[in-house]
């Protein structure tokens, strides 16, 4: 290690930065913590120059449980935290996307980031794969530098109460502020242009349709129970349709001013086409 300074010491958050070396290579990181966010944050920046060596993070954690919950494209896969078989040591390692998570009935740990996607979990050590410096197909495929975050967030209750998917998205959106100038209008407290009352579905896209002026907006249910949800727009619905991801029409639905309500299955997707 070669040093670890103080860098932020604020009332919302304080940051240590660390500085190693390995081998030929470099790894800093400055390492978040806030006073109102569980989540701890790891922003690194590598400098690699080594061939052939598979870098991880790790976590080691008291968590007891049999299995470990990795999120993929609208929706997520279990997978055990034991390798008793052969088929268990063949798949060490699982592809996920924005988070993995281990959780006991009331307690549990994520481990999530912003652009790596493999995971290993055994026992209760968590591990994410950061760089894997193979010489094929290209022999330069990691070299240089590499700029990630990737963040660990305990939590109450298993993933679903704890809030995992809202504070993965958090991380991989974060919120930033921009100056605006003009007239004297006075914004609300608070709107959105989209929005969903139900914790386990998600908006994941909003775009304008291909060939026309209509919303499309794609929800996904995420915590693998089916229910009710209501989609509010920031205006009213003059027409809505649920359509194919070819965004193809299939059914006329009927809108409440600017909120449609509809019934979802466990990890279904639904697009609607939306005019304003």
């Amino acid at each position: 290690m070669k040093s670890v300074e103080v860098v932020e010491s604020g009332p919302v958050r304080a940051a240590i930065k660390v500085r190693r070396s390995f081998m030929e290579s470099t790894i800093e990181q400055t390492v978040y913590m806030y006073s109102c966010n569980p989540r701890i944050d790891f922003k690194t920046h590598i400098d690699w120059k080594n061939d052939h060596i598979l870098l991880k993070a790790a976590f080691p954690m008291d968590i007891h449980t049999s299995k470990a919950t990795y999120e993929i494209q609208y929706g997520n896969v279990e997978r055990p935290t034991h390798w008793n078989t052969s088929w268990d040591y063949a798949r060490f390692e699982v592809c996920a996307h924005k988070w993995a998570d281990i959780s006991e009935p009331d307690f549990g740990v994520s481990l999530m980031n912003d652009c790596k996607y493999g995971y290993d979990i055994k026992d209760s050590v968590m591990r994410l794969t950061l760089l894997k410096s193979a010489t094929m197909p290209s022999p330069v495929a990691d070299f240089g530098e590499h700029d990630m975050i990737y963040s660990i967030m305990p939590h109450a209750g298993d993933f679903r109460s704890g809030g995992t998917v809202d504070a993965a998205y958090e991380l991989n959106c974060p919120m930033y502020a921009l100056p605006v100038s003009g007239g004297m209008n006075i914004l609300g407290g608070e709107m959105s242009f989209a929005s969903i009352d139900s914790p386990n579905v998600k908006i994941e896209a909003v775009k304008k349709a291909e060939d026309s002026r209509e919303v499309i907006i794609r929800v996904y249910e995420c915590f693998n129970q089916r229910g009710n949800a209501t989609l509010t727009m920031a205006k009213s619905i003059k027409a809505a349709y649920e359509c194919d991801l070819m965004e193809n029409a299939e059914n006329e639905l009927e809108a409440d001013g600017n909120m449609l309500s509809f019934k979802i299955k466990p990890f279904e997707i639904k697009t609607f086409m939306i005019k304003l």
